[in-house]
């Protein structure tokens, strides 16, 4: 699993350094993840393997799609617990895409600010 919460170079790149698509992305994704994420609480609760993988595997592609390394390594961690209708260690990956999410979120204000100037 990447440390790297967010790849500013690589997002760029991929949008071919057009700044405006980029935050577009960015607010989508943060919109999109929200959603998804308060499914997962629901899901884990109730032990929906399916939904866990389905919503995980979702979130992985997005969060590599806007270079969030972090983010995309957990969610490949819960898509394999979805896959194979594991349990253990749900509750805690849950906890610790809460904490890079709350990372993520700190990188793309300060892209936003920046935007803004």
């Amino acid at each position: 699993m990447s440390d790297v919460i967010f790849d500013y170079e690589e997002v760029m790149e991929r949008v071919q350094e057009d700044k405006e698509l980029l935050l577009e992305l960015l607010d989508l994704f943060t919109e999109d993840f929200k959603e998804k994420r308060a499914a997962l609480t629901g899901y884990v609760e109730n032990k929906d393997f399916e939904n866990i993988r389905g919503v995980a595997h979702s979130l992985k592609g997005a969060s590599g799609n806007i270079s969030a390394k972090a983010l995309r390594g957990i969610l490949l961690e819960m898509e394999e617990k979805g896959k194979n209708e594991t349990v253990e260690g749900l509750d805690e990956l849950l906890a610790k895409l809460d904490k890079a999410f709350e990372e993520l979120d700190e990188e793309l204000k300060k892209i936003k600010e920046g935007a803004e100037e």
